[in-house]
């Protein structure tokens, strides 16, 4: 964490210590989330809205305050809501506590922030991402399948990670994952991709000396003799996506994006599309993939009844 503010009375830096204690150690949070919490929770204190006031008595009309005076200064919707969200959380700590009945930053409005779209591989691209050759290199072979998978059925990480090798049912060509919300759905498996998991699976038994019990069923595995962890292969996408010559930051979840989009792109299917991501709401579908408008302005003209041209 930072360096409290020594600028900061007792009244101030008192609660906002025992919050961040309570963070770091019953919920676990990470020194670059306490860092942020704390500069969002400093910030407030020392805005002129909070002005001869402390946290136990601070009013929502003080934060509404606040909250304009973010608006004012040009601060983006993001960085808004991520203060809001630091001070209802804190609040909430506060209350648990005793110390407040009330969330004076439960109804604050936060300004909608524009979602926007991940980028994603052309076609292109992908074919010459997934072009290197993997047969005299067990990692190579490794990751070919990882890659290969990520994009023959729209993984998210945690997804290919947690995957176990009785989940493929080879003659279906499916493969069963657990997603979001411990919810589990099946996806289709490519040809290619397949043939790459069984040159993996081959070269597997070199990395399952003293494996724990706990990861002998683990699909990928590391050089470490363990289940693969989502930062290695984020750093081996990128590793590879280098090699390769891409000018780009490419991550697993831009695979999986391009999975979406390429898809998209050939069915016009939104619905199908929705339930191979694994999505619970089109609307997050229609977000994540980019829609093809000249097609979907095709189907109005022939399909709406005011929009159908007249013969003759």
């Amino acid at each position: 964490m930072t360096q409290p503010d020594t600028t900061l009375s007792p009244q101030w830096q008192q609660p906002l210590q025992a919050f961040l204690r309570y963070l770091q150690y019953e919920r676990g949070y990470s020194s670059k989330t306490l860092d942020s919490y704390q500069r969002q929770l400093q910030q407030v204190a020392l805005s002129p809205a909070a002005a001869d006031s402390h946290w136990l008595v601070l009013s929502e009309a003080q934060l509404k305050q606040h909250v304009i005076q973010l608006r004012r200064s040009g601060a983006k919707p993001r960085t808004i809501a991520l203060k809001v969200a630091a001070l209802r959380s804190f609040y909430r700590f506060m209350q648990a506590q005793g110390l407040r009945a009330d969330n004076p930053a439960q109804y604050l409005s936060v300004p909608k922030a524009a979602r926007s779209l991940p980028k994603n591989l052309g076609v292109d691209q992908l074919n010459h991402l997934l072009s290197f050759d993997s047969h005299d290199d067990i990692l190579a072979c490794r990751d070919k399948a990882m890659l290969e998978l990520f994009y023959s059925s729209g993984l998210r990480l945690e997804e290919l990670v947690n995957a176990n090798i009785d989940n493929i049912d080879w003659q279906q060509q499916l493969l069963r994952v657990t997603g979001k919300g411990s919810k589990q759905r099946i996806v289709p498996v490519g040809k290619i991709a397949l043939t790459a998991v069984k040159a993996w699976l081959a070269q597997r038994p070199a990395f399952t000396a003293q494996l724990p019990e706990a990861d002998t069923k683990a699909l990928f595995l590391s050089k470490q003799h363990k289940r693969i962890s989502a930062r290695h292969v984020r750093e081996r996408v990128q590793l590879w996506a280098k090699q390769q010559g891409l000018n780009q930051h490419v991550h697993p979840h831009m695979l999986r994006h391009s999975f979406a989009s390429h898809m998209l792109e050939s069915s016009q299917d939104l619905r199908a599309v929705q339930e191979l991501l694994g999505h619970a709401n089109l609307s997050t579908t229609q977000v994540y993939t980019h829609l093809d408008f000249a097609h979907l302005a095709k189907v109005y003209d022939n399909a709406h009844p005011r929009a159908k041209k007249k013969s003759g």
